[in-house]
């Protein structure tokens, strides 16, 4: 009689096995492609809660299980003031999914509540300080997000149609604040809709964005909500179809910069002007 898998077992088979394409493979090219994991690193596996943070810690799992690398992986959690609905449910998938997780807390929804208006910047800056700061009290050298393909898309179209720039989302950078720490974004490589189908596949449920200034993240369908990034999204899909390759076109483009095309560019934070070498 076969032996009767647990829902962990069964959630970590589908990744291998039913979305090894377009999961599974992705993720150790952008792994192997970028250099995100190496010997001696000990990495701490930042979980929102979402769905990508959490899938982000399986796949890292199953690599602990079959790579040759030696490195070592903790799960956190840092919890900004979430609601009890939403950290109940954080914890219950993490038991769930065989996830260790650690879970501290910050004041800051207090704080950026303080500002008033939609502080989201301000948030993201805080969450990844106090992040860097549990990875390194932990004895960490990298902590690793749960950004994907999609983000890296939809991030680089943002900054041309509303920031005025072409900045893309790199796979791994070195902390500014933090010496010796690295971030790392393991799913670098793999597209949302894999995400979304993985989890539907498996029954999952997770909580999508739980600030508090935006409540209408938590009922759409896309846990994205009515905001700038979900136009690009919308744009894009447009796009696709009728060139089903928009998205990995523009992900080639940052992969193969021309400088010399452009008129004007940055680098280490200086201006500079093609007329430097005309």
């Amino acid at each position: 009689m076969a032996r009767q898998l647990e829902k962990y077992q069964l959630v970590e088979r589908s990744i291998i096995k039913k979305y090894r394409k377009e999961i599974w493979n992705p993720f150790i090219e952008g792994v192997k492609n970028y250099q995100l994991v190496n010997d001696g690193d000990k990495i701490a596996v930042c979980i929102s809660g979402g769905k990508d943070s959490m899938l982000m810690a399986k796949l890292l799992q199953q690599l602990k299980r079959v790579s040759e690398t030696d490195f070592e992986l903790v799960f956190i959690c840092m919890d900004p003031g979430y609601n009890e609905e939403n950290r109940r449910r954080i914890e219950e998938n993490a038991r769930l999914l065989n996830v260790p997780l650690t879970v501290f807390e910050s004041d800051i929804f207090a704080v950026t509540e303080s500002v008033g208006g939609k502080p989201c910047y301000l948030c993201a800056r805080m969450r990844r300080g106090h992040l860097y700061a549990k990875a390194k009290e932990l004895g960490c050298n990298k902590i690793a997000l749960g950004h994907h393909f999609s983000d890296v898309i939809e991030t680089t179209l943002l900054g041309m149609l509303y920031g005025s720039q072409l900045q893309a989302m790199l796979p791994k950078l070195h902390s500014t604040n933090f010496e010796g720490m690295e971030l790392i974004r393991p799913m670098y490589c793999i597209n949302e809709s894999a995400i979304l189908a993985w989890v539907r596949y498996n029954g999952l449920e997770f909580i999508q964005c739980a600030c508090r200034f935006v409540n209408e993240y938590s009922t759409s369908d896309d846990g994205i909500g009515e905001s700038k990034r979900r136009e690009v999204k919308a744009l894009i899909a447009e796009l696709k179809k009728k060139n089903p390759d928009v998205e990995h076109n523009i992900f080639k483009s940052i992969h193969s910069v021309c400088l010399d095309t452009f008129p004007g560019y940055k680098t280490d934070g200086d201006a500079h002007s093609f007329l430097e070498k005309f």
